[in-house]
């Protein structure tokens, strides 16, 4: 448990010391930049950042799976948005192979 908390103190310093050096705020701004800004504020103390991170790193793979599996579904009960979806990456990604 002490290592978790040190390690997700660690990761939340790094990206407060990023904050401070970036010239554009709008193209690092995300979740955990809020929850650091909001901090800021008074809004929230650090232990709350430090556990909104955590539980986002924890719940994350579960949710995005459950998340993934119904979009499939969706996609799958939806063949002509199924195609548009096609139709827009072979815009974007043209004759190239798909990567991951």
């Amino acid at each position: 448990r002490k290592d978790l908390k040190g390690a997700m103190e660690t990761l939340i310093e790094q990206k407060r010391q990023k904050l401070s050096t970036v010239e554009k705020l709008d193209e690092h701004m995300d979740f955990a930049s809020q929850l650091i800004f909001a901090q800021n504020r008074g809004d929230l103390t650090a232990e709350n950042v430090n556990q909104c991170v955590l539980e986002m790193m924890i719940a994350a793979p579960d949710t995005l799976s459950v998340t993934l599996f119904f979009m499939l579904i969706l996609i799958a009960e939806h063949p002509t948005v199924e195609e548009e979806m096609m139709r827009e990456i072979e815009t974007v990604v043209g004759k190239h192979e798909l990567q991951s």
